[in-house]
């Protein structure tokens, strides 16, 4: 409902003039194609890594609208949107890296005009709002989660709702239009099906709001944002029902294997929360870190110079202090920033906590992405509230002073993003893609064995999506992956097909039948002997055999609990290799094809390996 003026609505202030706004609004659009221009450049220079594989390998293997590609907990995110996406780019264009490339770009620019968006309704058109616009369009702490095509899947979408249903809020305690509140909806739902964290966007949003006429009047905190509540409650009951109904859907979604929650203990989190802020965090704020580190194949993390992390302590201390000196009203905003910063970190370290975790992973600044906006919300309100006493320079020096420090800020911002392109253009995961391209478009002999990608482009710690038979399956010129094949082919760590042998860990036993070794025939299991007992996992048995006729036989390890492989083998002598699954000091074989009789030699069990 459209509700009368009333003296405390939230203003703007005086309108500005109209030379005066169509200036800013220029140069507003021209830092935010600067940002595009700059942005496309570090698109340009990235490539897949790490869970971007997991998406792809998933949408290539999974029907689209499948409840298993979109109910999926990715390493305990619940993210439908995201695989959607990355399914949908990957059956256009199977690892050709244009297609995330553009949606990184437009996504930013979408993030980047809804910030402007949000700083013209808290902030109107006023020279004041370039400082906080600048600073969110070229900070460093956003390069990290903006690289990473799956990472950037989860933070763009909820950068953008954080300021869009921010500037909504704002034009809805204003205007008191309906259409505000669907809006906001809308993106509320939009940016939950890509992220979960997207579930603070109600709390900053209303936050957000109600500081903006706090910060602008003497009113009490309370009064207000019981003012807001009446006025926005179309958008505020709306975002609750979709709340509630995504978390339906998410308590349904079974977590993954390798999702837990640890409680670091006191002085490890001191660690998390110490490196996230020192390294990672405040230097940031000054344009840095301006160096970057990596340890593969791990994404790169901030390395800023002792001298840096002490300059970004003594500026960001004294310019807060200033500010709260200057400004009044602002204890909840900047506390109100901090807290959410350091809400970040707990939930990192209870879900990424373990015994092994360095406390790099904090440095690494993914996971603080979203504080960029906060950080920025904080500027502009800060810059909208009233004065506690006027400052000692005049318009003219504030506007120079500005401006020097923003441009310094911008190439120091710059210096950092150049140095982490490099750094993250070191992975060699866009290099394996295309050499394992390559060789599969030129390999026209017997299906390959399946085995796991190298360390270097997904740990084993993402079982079972690490095995290549789904990391290349996006690619549609290659041959087919089987559980048995009569040549013996691999991967190597680079990515070329390369001859394999079967390393002899374990030795098929000979038989007691002379000429024969051991004579499988009818329809009951055979059971052949190993030299040693095999713990249970992923090996490969080379059976070399004596086959009457064409014909199928069934292997399986005698402690195995999955299905026997069905192995083809010819009449006459052969050998085929056979992934077996399992363990224990025997296998068990029998034929399929009736009257099919096989006399088994022996053999190596054990992993395979380049010969």
């Amino acid at each position: 409902m459209l509700m009368s003026p009333m003296p405390s609505r939230l203003r703007t202030g005086p309108a500005p003039r109209v030379s005066t706004a169509r200036v800013v609004i220029v140069c507003a659009l021209v830092l935010v194609a600067a940002q595009t221009v700059v942005r496309t450049w570090v698109a340009a220079g990235s490539g897949f890594y790490w869970d971007d594989l997991i998406l792809a390998g998933r949408g290539a293997t999974l029907p689209l609208w499948s409840p298993d590609l979109l109910a999926y907990s990715h390493d305990g995110h619940f993210m439908p949107a995201a695989f959607w996406t990355a399914a949908v780019s990957t059956s256009i264009a199977p690892y050709e890296w244009v297609i995330p490339a553009v949606t990184l770009v437009l996504g930013q620019l979408a993030v980047s005009l809804a910030m402007l968006r949000l700083l013209f309704a808290i902030l109107g058109a006023r020279p004041a709002l370039l400082i906080p616009l600048t600073f969110y369009l070229f900070v460093p702490l956003t390069i990290p989660g903006f690289t990473w095509w799956a990472a950037a899947l989860n933070s763009l979408p909820l950068q953008f709702a954080l300021g869009w249903v921010s500037a909504d809020a704002i034009r809805l305690y204003r205007t008191g239009r309906t259409r505000c509140a669907m809006s906001g909806i809308a993106v509320f739902t939009m940016a939950l099906l890509f992220f979960e964290k997207a579930v603070v966007v109600p709390v900053v949003a209303f936050a957000t709001a109600a500081l903006a006429v706090y910060v602008g009047t003497t009113s009490p905190l309370s009064s207000v944002a019981r003012r807001l509540w009446r006025r926005g409650r179309t958008l505020w009951i709306g975002m609750a029902a979709v709340l509630a109904v995504w978390l339906v859907a998410f308590l349904s979604v079974p977590l993954a294997d390798n999702t837990h929650v640890t409680l670091p203990s006191p002085e490890r989190l001191w660690g998390l929360v110490y490196h996230g802020t020192s390294y990672g965090l405040l230097p940031t704020l000054l344009g840095g870190p301006w160096s970057w580190e990596r340890w593969l194949p791990g994404p790169p993390w901030a390395a800023p110079d002792p001298a840096l992390v002490i300059a970004a302590w003594i500026v960001v201390t004294l310019a807060l202090i200033a500010v709260l000196y200057y400004k009044r009203r602002l204890g909840w905003v900047w506390a109100g920033a901090a807290a959410y910063f350091l809400v970040s970190v707990a939930v990192m370290a209870l879900t990424r906590w373990s015994d092994d975790t360095a406390y790099e992973l904090a440095q690494t600044l993914r996971y603080f992405t979203d504080t960029a906006v906060i950080l920025t919300i904080a500027m502009a309100l800060s810059l909208r509230a009233r004065a506690r006493k006027p400052l000692p320079v005049n318009g003219f020096g504030r506007a120079a002073a500005a401006t020097a420090v923003g441009a310094a800020f911008v190439v120091s911002s710059l210096i950092s993003t150049v140095s982490y392109v490099r750094c993250w253009q070191q992975g060699p995961t866009p290099a394996y893609l295309d050499t394992a391209r390559e060789a599969l478009a030129t390999h026209r002999g017997a299906p390959l064995l399946d085995q796991q990608a190298p360390i270097e482009i997904l740990m084993p710690v993402t079982h079972p999506n690490n095995w290549l038979s789904t990391v290349l399956a996006p690619l549609r010129d290659r041959p087919k992956f089987a559980d048995s094949t009569t040549e013996l082919r691999l991967f190597d760590a680079q990515g070329h097909l390369v001859d394999g042998q079967v390393l002899w860990m374990r030795s098929i036993q000979p038989g007691s039948n002379p000429g024969c070794d051991h004579r499988i025939e009818g329809t009951e299991w055979t059971t052949v002997p190993l030299s040693e007992g095999l713990i249970g996992w992923h090996w490969v048995a080379q059976l070399n055999y004596l086959a009457t006729d064409d014909g199928e036989i069934e292997v399986t390890f005698a402690d195995s609990t999955e299905p026997p492989v069905v192995v083809d083998v010819s009449a006459g002598p052969g050998t085929v290799y056979a992934a077996l699954t399992g363990g224990g000091a025997s296998i068990h074989i029998r034929p399929i094809t009736p009257g099919l009789a096989v006399c088994l030699a022996p053999g190596p069990v054990g992993p395979i390996a380049p010969r």
